[in-house]
């Protein structure tokens, strides 16, 4: 990974990811917010369904669309974080960035919480 796209996962607030349909097994590409603790991208939805989130528990590989201030298509992997302490830990830290700490137990209780890899 070049040092455009190692910046553009430090400050960048949105992306797009790609991912392969559960059921159809067709590529999906939706806009998400970035979010980054110490290095580690996480990907998590509001509370409730959400087609991208069943299809990378489903299909963990997915692609990573930087496009605000680089453009690049990273390859990448998400593992779902399963441990509620550690999610709510998470899930903390990241909604207090984002000033929406009041969401945390709608949070943890009704969406999920991927850590990504970046395969490229």
């Amino acid at each position: 990974m070049d040092d455009a796209a190692r910046k553009a996962l430090e400050t960048d607030r949105l992306v797009d990811i790609t991912t392969t349909g559960r059921k159809t097994g067709k590529a999906h590409r939706k806009e998400v917010r970035l979010r980054q603790l110490d290095g580690q991208v996480y990907l998590s939805n509001n509370p409730g369904p959400r087609d991208w989130a069943a299809n990378l528990f489903a299909n963990p590989e997915f692609t990573y669309h930087l496009k605000e201030s680089a453009a690049r298509d990273l390859r990448a992997r998400a593992s779902i974080v399963s441990d509620v302490d550690e999610k709510r830990a998470i899930l903390a830290r990241i909604l207090e960035k984002e000033d929406a700490l009041d969401q945390l137990e709608a949070r943890v209780a009704g969406s999920r919480l991927f850590r990504v890899e970046i395969l490229d």
